[in-house]
């Protein structure tokens, strides 16, 4: 078998034709690889070898790459072009994978073998990357069972299996639930307040009916914007009720939930913890499910008090302006938008005019220019859909140092959300380096007509978060896979670098790059513009109870020593609710349900990540806001201002170039707490995050 035959066994040093991949590929790809690889750690595993990196890790590493290659490419059009044919491929693999990868975890002489590497009397001259592969790698063993012996070693290996099949049929049912509901509209007046791109992109070709379905570029739109409130109603039940017991029976995830959590209970028992919590917080910053709870339930009394407050001026103005006396969750957007409009004089729809996505994604090229000193230009790679496209990324002495492929349309058979995924890692292979292929996928709008595709601020915000992800893997200057970003950084430090690109959407430098009106090319207004950043806390409170709300149900599901039924679930839920929120859903909703991140997506016992991380991105970004006042000052704050009022100036080289070294470049080679004192000079403070988050000042 050849590359010329199954393109997934192109050489590793070539770029995929991903349009060339058949779903019959699949299988004898990645058997193919697998028999390769498992030779491989026999080999390595011998008690003969000598003692080195060379004679145990490097073969490792070149043997089993191209099987996690074609693994994740497998994974990723799953995702992304998702059909019948190749989603029984990608499921009649998926079983042998995880055996596969069991079977590596529970290797006894593999994991002696990295007992050895680790006791050689040379250890502490090796390098950093490959002390800490070393270090983790015995960490991971000891977490994949290795020390298990007789029928919990079995069992062990049945749960691994089990467990990724669950995973893959939830995510599956999301995405069928989704993509099997729509509402046909006949009646043109229902639509009244959608705005017209969206309309044209939901019209029926050669009728006067439009389709809405539970994609995010309709499904959004029309909560914010349909003033027929029984429309909204019936999407916001719709898309609350996906993958349950509401709707069709073969895609309700209630049976999956109850065995993902009996699965994850019995594996954490097996291996010595308390719960599923305590098993994966130890590769997290956080030490304890007690920590995490401490840690969010103080943010959750900072937030609350403003949260409470977004909701009562909510309430007022609903009943006053849009006579909604009864605020119920399905209006909440569309008086959230309406009141916008009222207090801070402009629509999300009218900013959407100035982010056409040519524009915002030169911008974000330029931004990632200027801070980081690379340069993306668009290349000529073969994509999976005809909506992708590539950039290579390119050093300032003109070296390729990786390539991006985007996807960044929302269309039926396509997993809803926004992600970044890596095909392969950095790698030193003799004197060749190896470059990074990263993909970075979202659900946007697709342009309509000859129009470019307008993003609204929340999109262009996931566009800049996302490649935050990217950039983690894209400029990482280790030469280990093993010690990379995504391989290595812990699970609630991994955020850092997404939520802190976020940042440079508000900045006014970066959004004259980022916009050009999509009828008279003009950049966004300066007033326009001081009307979003007055409006940026809009609702802050509501927005981060909703976040606290989803990472405690989540730490406490997983701190519980047993199962539970999806009863228990939701009871479970309604506790947090509780505790934490102010605005509570119908006893039918079914978040739980379509939850993809705690059971399809990894986030299990780590969603509370995103809070986490948002403390470090929040003090990271603050050292860009401290250089850009010491500019300011140095350069005489009234020679740095437009129309007497400030600029903002965040786009800093110095500091940027200290973050790509000490947090991008740096990938997992030391634990992310070090790399966020190499940066900052000290340990994180939450300071910078309530600011940012208008939370600074007490509730009157």
């Amino acid at each position: 078998m050849t590359a010329h035959s199954n393109p997934l066994l192109a050489p590793m040093d070539s770029l995929i034709d991903y349009a060339a991949i058949k779903p019959e590929d699949i299988k004898p790809a990645v058997e193919y690889l697998m028999e390769r690889a498992k030779a491989a750690v026999i080999a390595a595993a011998s008690p003969e070898l000598s003692a080195t990196w060379e004679a145990v890790v490097a073969p490792l590493d070149a043997a089993s790459e191209p099987l996690w290659r074609a693994w994740s490419i497998a994974g990723n059009l799953n995702s992304v072009v998702n059909t019948p044919e190749l989603r029984d491929a990608y499921n009649e693999m998926l079983g042998p994978i995880s055996e596969f990868s069991t079977w590596i975890g529970l290797h006894e002489g593999l994991y002696k073998q990295y007992q050895r590497l680790r006791a050689v009397p040379n250890f502490a001259q090796w390098s950093a990357a490959r002390k800490r592969i070393i270090d983790l790698a015995l960490r991971n063993f000891r977490l994949s069972g290795v020390e298990l012996m007789g029928e919990d070693r079995t069992r062990y290996a049945e749960l691994s299996e089990k467990q990724s099949q669950v995973s893959q049929k939830f995510s599956e049912n999301v995405m069928d639930a989704k993509d099997g509901w729509s509402l046909i509209i006949d009646d043109a007046k229902r639509l009244d307040g959608i705005p017209e791109d969206v309309l044209s992109a939901i019209k029926v070709a050669g009728s006067e009916n439009w389709k809405l379905s539970l994609q995010m570029p309709c499904y959004l739109p029309v909560m914010q914007y349909a003033n027929d409130r029984e429309l909204r109603h019936a999407l916001y039940r719709a898309y609350a009720t996906v993958a349950s017991e509401h709707g069709d029976e073969a895609f309700d995830n209630s049976k999956i939930i109850e065995e993902s959590l009996l699965l994850r209970a019995e594996e954490s028992k097996l291996l010595g913890f308390e719960h599923f919590a305590a098993l994966r917080l130890e590769t997290r910053m956080a030490d304890t499910s007690e920590e995490v709870v401490s840690f969010l339930r103080q943010l959750a009394v900072r937030a609350k008090p403003f949260a409470e407050k977004d909701l009562t001026e909510l309430k007022a103005f609903a009943a006053k302006e849009l006579g909604l006396n009864d605020l119920e969750p399905w209006d909440v957007a569309y008086a959230a938008e309406k009141l916008r409009e009222a207090r801070y004089a402009y629509s999300e729809d009218e900013v959407k005019q100035y982010f056409t996505e040519p524009r915002v994604l030169k911008g974000l090229f330029d931004v990632v220019h200027t801070l980081f000193g690379v340069t993306l230009e668009s290349c000529d790679v073969k994509g999976w859909h005809s909506d992708v496209r590539a950039a290579k990324v390119m050093s300032a002495q003109g070296d390729t140092l990786g390539y991006l492929m985007l996807d960044l349309y929302a269309r039926p058979g396509k997993q809803g959300g926004a992600w970044v995924d890596s095909e392969r890692s950095r790698r030193k292979v003799g004197h060749h380096i190896q470059t990074p292929v990263v993909y970075l996928t979202c659900n946007f709008a697709k342009p309509q007509g000859s129009r470019p595709a307008l993003l609204t601020h929340d999109d262009v915000i996931t566009l800049f978060h996302e490649s935050g992800h990217a950039l983690h893997a894209l400029l990482s200057e280790v030469d280990e896979p093993g010690a990379a970003a995504f391989a290595a950084v812990e699970w609630d430090a991994i955020e850092l670098p997404s939520q802190f690109m976020e940042n440079f959407c508000w900045e006014w430098s970066v959004l004259q790059q980022l916009t050009a009106h999509v009828d008279t090319g003009e950049p966004l207004p300066r007033d326009l513009y001081e009307r979003m950043t007055a409006a940026r806390n809009y609702q802050s409170g509501m927005q981060t109870v909703r976040q606290i709300e989803f990472s405690l149900f989540d730490i406490l599901l997983h701190s519980q020593d047993k199962g539970l039924s999806i009863a228990e679930v939701l009871t479970q839920l309604d506790q947090v609710r509780d505790e934490v929120s102010v605005m509570r859903p119908p006893a039918w909703h079914r978040f739980p349900h379509s939850f993809s991140h705690l059971f399809a997506g990894g986030y299990g016992a780590g969603y509370y990540s995103y809070k986490w991380a948002e403390v470090l991105s929040a003090d990271a970004f603050e050292a860009f806001e401290e250089a850009a006042e010491r500019a300011a000052q140095s350069a005489h704050a009234a020679a740095q201002a437009l129309d007497d009022k400030p600029v903002m100036g965040a786009l800093d080289r110095e500091t940027g170039l200290r973050f790509k070294k000490e947090i991008l470049a740096i990938g997992g080679v030391r634990p992310a707490a070090e790399s966020f004192a190499a940066f900052r000079g000290r340990a994180p403070r939450m300071d910078a995050l309530l600011r940012h988050s208008g939370m600074t000042e007490q509730v009157k």
